[in-house]
């Protein structure tokens, strides 16, 4: 399905990016992976198996937003285009909106939002110029619904949809996709990177999160959904259900978050 395209993910140190790395590369395709940490970069690059000019390591931290049209420019050159942009790099939370400090909810956003952002502009003149490409948001059911203890990684998530839905419409014209895709409970290590009130990670695996779907299969339903362009997409457990119960009966999802165990 994605044989010789050149897919750039970010995120791609553990976790889901991880997943997806390893699962294109299954489809032969080229790989570019981004990350904060270089040695899990490398690590992850190995267990892709692919030959090592088809896999490119480029290190960037997403709230190092200036420097986002260099990175592009570096990717291109190593490729000469790129087919696929994955943004799936970001973090998480876990502390009551109560207790969590300004400076938190700030950095929330401009990782999860502004440095999603920041990477796609970089990139949206080239896939302009080629009239094709694919940019895919990783985003979280959170980004259709808020959750206790997420409000803002929920706001963040939110703000992607806002922005790519109408990137959507802007780039209609140019035959560019958008597709977000939005994952329930995953089994990663979100929940232990995942910032408290205070900006020190939670630093523990919670019970949601544990018994999530494995990020293979995750990755697997993503890949499928990224082949057929679908728009939006919910991969998850029972979880997906509070995106229909709050569209179709609002009233009721109010009184069912409040009872859902998110932690």
């Amino acid at each position: 399905m994605f044989q010789d395209q050149v897919i750039w993910i970010t995120g791609a140190s553990s976790g889901i990016g991880e997943a997806l790395a390893i699962a294109f590369a299954k489809q032969g395709a080229k790989l570019i992976l981004s990350a904060r940490r270089k040695n899990e970069l490398e690590r992850v690059k190995s267990a892709c198996g692919l030959p090592t000019d088809q896999v490119l390591v480029l290190p960037l931290d997403l709230l190092e937003q200036a420097k986002m049209p260099e990175k592009a420019s570096f990717a291109l050159q190593q490729f000469g285009h790129i087919d696929i942009l994955i943004n799936n790099g970001g973090i998480s939370q876990r502390s009551l909106a109560v207790n969590t400090s300004l400076d938190v909810d700030r950095r929330i956003l401009e990782v999860d939002y502004l440095g999603t952002v920041a990477l796609t502009k970089a990139l949206l003149p080239h896939f302009i110029a080629r009239q094709k490409g694919k940019v895919v948001v990783i985003s979280s059911l959170v980004g259709k619904f808020g959750t206790p203890y997420r409000s803002s990684y929920s706001a963040a998530k939110h703000a992607l949809h806002g922005f790519f839905d109408s990137l959507r419409a802007e780039l209609d014209e140019h035959s560019i996709d958008i597709q977000i895709i939005c994952p329930g409970f995953i089994h990663t290590e979100v929940s232990k990177n995942a910032l408290t009130g205070d900006g020190t990670p939670l630093q523990k695996m919670d019970k949601a999160t544990s018994s999530g779907m494995p990020p293979e299969r995750f990755a697997k339903k993503a890949i499928q959904a990224i082949y057929r362009g679908t728009p939006e997409t919910y991969i998850g457990g029972k979880e997906r259900i509070g995106v229909y119960v709050k569209r179709f009966f609002p009233a009721i999802f109010r009184r069912m978050i409040v009872r859902a165990k998110v932690r």
